[in-house]
């Protein structure tokens, strides 16, 4: 890409957003606008309250050829779960085909969308959505509105994000922020860990979303964003453990996540993906594990305290 692009980012305060940012803002001859709630953004949008007149009057102000939705909630009351993530998309799909109809959007959706994997299988795009949370309901639902809507859109259904900047609302931030504050010898109390997930890097996340929002063919109505494995959830607190040189206790009986806690195997299928967008994950688990706590703790890895009773 050579000619400037504007490109609206909103939700780009979030996890994924920020990743998205940074790497969007490394492509050549982009222009990144930031929509939010942010003091720091170029224009004040939100989604779960605006109307769509006004949405549509911001739009056409902006004029961008792409939007990028990384906006959406992940806890709350199921009011705000479904102004975020079903109202949300719905309200900027109907603003885009008042104000720019020809612009491309990249919105992300949820493996929650799924549910469970079925017999053992990866998920594909085809495969049955049956969302076992509000989450993964209202998810679903925002999906719907995007892919229905008529736009040159795309759904980038994301498995479980992971890296540097995890949050504390996902397993892995808040296991980085237990392990970094406890005493040793000590227990920090998790949910069940049995379950397997598709651990994929938030950095390979933002450079799929940079693989759409750049590419001149139509794209498929949804992608599968993950690795394509399933690992053990306990991989990543026997991980974070052993950078963390913990000699604790890791216990199971605490809250765990509401987000798809039926779903005890889900992995996904990125054969199409890797073919629409010439993507594949760069970051291993291991490395992401690694950059997570580095950042959670600002020490690298290699000055980190030893092990329990090591010398």
């Amino acid at each position: 890409m050579t000619a400037l692009m504007r490109i609206l980012v909103l939700g780009s305060s979030g996890f994924l957003g920020e990743h998205t940012v940074q790497h969007l803002r490394a492509v050549p001859g982009a222009q990144v606008l930031i929509g939010g709630r942010s003091p720091a953004a170029d224009v004040h949008i939100d989604l779960a309250t605006a109307g769509v007149a006004q949405l549509a009057d911001t739009l056409g102000a902006l004029r961008p050829d792409t939007v990028v939705n990384c906006a959406g909630a992940v806890g709350g009351s199921s009011l705000a779960l479904a102004g975020t993530n079903a109202r949300g998309p719905a309200a900027l799909c109907a603003a885009l085909g008042e104000a720019a109809p020809t612009a491309r959007l990249v919105h992300l959706g949820s493996a929650a969308e799924y549910g469970a994997s079925g017999q053992g299988l990866a998920l594909t795009e085809s495969s049955p959505t049956c969302p076992f949370s509000v989450y993964g309901a209202t998810k679903l639902a925002g999906t719907l509105a995007v892919t229905n809507s008529g736009l040159d859109a795309v759904v980038l259904r994301v498995f479980n994000p992971i890296g540097p900047g995890s949050p504390a609302s996902s397993l892995p931030g808040r296991l980085a922020g237990l392990l970094r504050d406890a005493e040793r010898g000590s227990a920090v109390q998790v949910g069940d860990l049995s379950a397997y997930r598709d651990f994929i890097d938030a950095r390979d996340v933002a450079q799929a979303i940079v693989r759409a929002t750049i590419a001149t063919a139509p794209l498929p109505p949804v992608l599968n964003v993950g690795s394509g494995t399933a690992k053990p959830v306990r991989a990543v607190a026997s991980g974070l453990a052993q950078l963390a040189g913990f000699g604790g206790r890791i216990d199971e009986d605490g809250v765990g996540s509401t987000r798809s806690p039926a779903a005890s195997r889900a992995w996904a299928d990125i054969t199409t993906t890797v073919s629409a967008l010439d993507w594949r994950p760069r970051y291993s688990f291991p490395q992401s594990l690694a950059d997570l706590w580095a950042a959670a703790t600002g020490k690298p890895v290699g000055t980190l305290r030893p092990a329990h009773g090591s010398t």
